[in-house]
């Protein structure tokens, strides 16, 4: 886990974006592209990582009664890879918006697969967007003009 940010912001607002990805070369570009939009990024190399970030390693024990759980205040945006081990893209997208207080959130699904079945499977389950890798910097521009809306 690698929590990185310029110090220097526009306005003083950084979103802060969490990016989940087992590749580190993949990783690295989305937080290259990030920074370099003046988002603070921290980094997860799998889906349990990211749980364990935003609180929701023992999300568990909250599945049924849907308390608190995780932290909203940590991330404005979650951006993840579809396809990762043990935990896909999509099994961590469940468990965010399973939590009351992390449904909220924006996540962003990221394949460099384009299969229609993914892609609404994510939408359906209340992913803000699905995005082809590799990332550009135009696509970080959505996200920016997503998370402004929000």
């Amino acid at each position: 886990m690698e929590a990185a940010g310029s110090s220097s912001s526009q306005n003083g607002y950084q979103p802060h974006v969490l990016a989940v990805d087992d590749n580190l070369v993949d990783r690295k570009l989305v937080e290259k592209l990030l920074k370099n939009s003046s988002f603070k990024v921290t980094t997860a190399e799998n889906g349990l990582s990211a749980l364990e970030f935003l609180g929701l390693s023992d999300e568990h024990e909250h599945e049924h009664n849907n308390i608190e759980c995780g932290d909203r205040s940590k991330v404005n945006m979650i951006i993840t890879d579809y396809c990762m081990p043990g935990m896909s893209g999509y099994e961590l997208l469940k468990k965010i918006k399973r939590c009351s207080r992390m449904k909220e959130v924006p996540v962003v699904v990221v394949s460099s697969e384009n299969v229609p079945t993914r892609i609404n499977k994510c939408l359906e389950e209340g992913a803000e967007m699905f995005m082809l890798k590799p990332l550009k910097q135009s696509d970080v521009v959505k996200l920016k003009c997503q998370l402004m809306m929000n």
